[in-house]
């Protein structure tokens, strides 16, 4: 029987999703448009295959098995998930996937019709430094009605809060990149739409002239 767990449980559960959340947000900052910010407002559901563990004293939340974070059309999927947000400490998040099957994230953009996703085997965040890292076979998508307008593959690629940078390094080859090489595709922007056709002009009536000589 999967555990899920909703905020608003305890206060010191609130801690555990505070972290999580930190993860979450600083996702969407991938693209500089903010991910969906009605999110926010939805409720936040973990679950796993697994018992969950919430040490409030050390502040360190772990689930594993097959865990899955929902929160509206966010979603991160993980074998195991951790957060620590240890009292008076930086508070941190990592997602670790399972051999063959990396750990992924998904959530829609605000205000289009479009989805930023992304996998590694690692996808760690770091409230300290302000920085999202996805280690091993890494790849940041963003999709535009269900086709892919731009992505980034690496072996390592780490979004940087602060100075709003994106780095991505190379390593050995792999399935995913048999070249071992950085590569970045970015496609057009999106088609403007049409404008509509200005309203046809009415024309003036015409009226007879008057003839010459014709008394007025």
């Amino acid at each position: 029987m999967p555990a899920a767990i909703r905020p608003g449980r305890s206060c010191s559960t609130l801690r555990g999703w505070a972290a999580l959340a930190g993860l979450i947000l600083l996702a969407g900052a991938l693209d500089p448009a903010q991910a969906e910010r009605a999110d926010r407002g939805k409720p936040m559901v973990v679950e796993a295959d697994r018992d969950g563990t919430i040490d409030t004293q050390r502040g360190v939340t772990i689930f594993s098995g097959n865990a899955v974070v929902s929160q509206g059309t966010m979603l991160i999927r993980a074998e195991r998930i951790e957060v620590r947000d240890p009292p008076g400490g930086t508070r941190s998040a990592l997602a670790l996937g399972s051999p063959g099957k990396p750990a992924t994230y998904r959530q829609k953009r605000d205000g289009v019709d479009e989805f930023m996703e992304a996998q590694a085997e690692r996808i760690e965040y770091d409230g300290g430094a302000a920085t999202l890292r996805f280690t091993g076979q890494a790849a940041v998508r963003r999709l535009r009605a269900g086709s892919v307008v731009d992505e980034t593959l690496g072996a390592a690629i780490t979004w940087d809060n602060r100075s709003q940078t994106l780095t991505v390094q190379g390593g050995a080859p792999n399935a995913a990149n048999p070249g071992g090489r950085v590569r970045t595709v970015l496609g057009p922007p999106p088609p403007k739409a049409a404008s509509a056709p200005a309203p046809r002009a009415e024309p003036l009536p015409l009226k007879p002239s008057r003839a010459l000589g014709e008394p007025k």
